[in-house]
């Protein structure tokens, strides 16, 4: 199968469930996008309209939704986020990167990737910035996908009582 890339589709009602629900099977799934499992949709939902208030018509930050063609089930989505500030102009911060975790091994994670870069490019960014919680590999995939790390933080990230996971900090050079 291959991917449909939307940018700044529509949040309906609708695009939001579904986001909603992807994000929560990821979490618990034990993605790295925000939360620990186990986590409902309830929960999800509430940092999910902070995201989503910043994105649509008139607001800084953008969407990218990825649908499996043949079945039109959203497989992945991102957030690109401004950083509101003119002297981070020329570059974005890459959000809430998410692929359900049923078609993790497919091949989406990089297909999505690589439709930011695309994207950026055609912006004329200079770069894609994006944080990880280290522990979990992502370090790896990200590097597949032509980031390296920049930063990191030791122990920035608390998941329970003496589980602490380094802030890790990636960058993605367009020039």
């Amino acid at each position: 199968m291959t991917l449909t890339f939307t940018l700044d589709p529509d949040l309906t009602p609708g695009l939001q469930a579904d986001i909603v629900g992807l994000w929560t099977e990821v979490s618990n799934a034990g993605g790295a996008v925000g939360f620990v499992p186990p986590v409902t949709e309830d929960e999800v939902r509430v940092t999910a309209e902070k995201q989503f208030a910043g994105v649509g018509p008139g607001r800084p930050d953008r969407l990218l939704v990825a649908h499996e063609a043949g079945t039109g089930v959203l497989a992945g989505v991102l957030f690109f986020e401004d950083m509101r500030f003119g002297l981070m102009d020329h570059w974005r911060l890459l959000k809430r990167v998410m692929v359900h975790p049923k078609l993790q091994g497919s091949g989406y994670g990089v297909d999505l990737m690589a439709e930011a870069e695309r994207i950026a490019r055609s912006w004329g960014l200079d770069g894609l910035r994006l944080t990880l919680r280290g522990g979990l590999g992502l370090e790896t995939f990200y590097g597949r996908c032509g980031y390296v790390e920049v930063g990191r933080v030791p122990g920035a990230i608390r998941v329970a009582p003496g589980d602490d996971r380094d802030d890790v900090t990636m960058w993605l050079d367009l020039r």
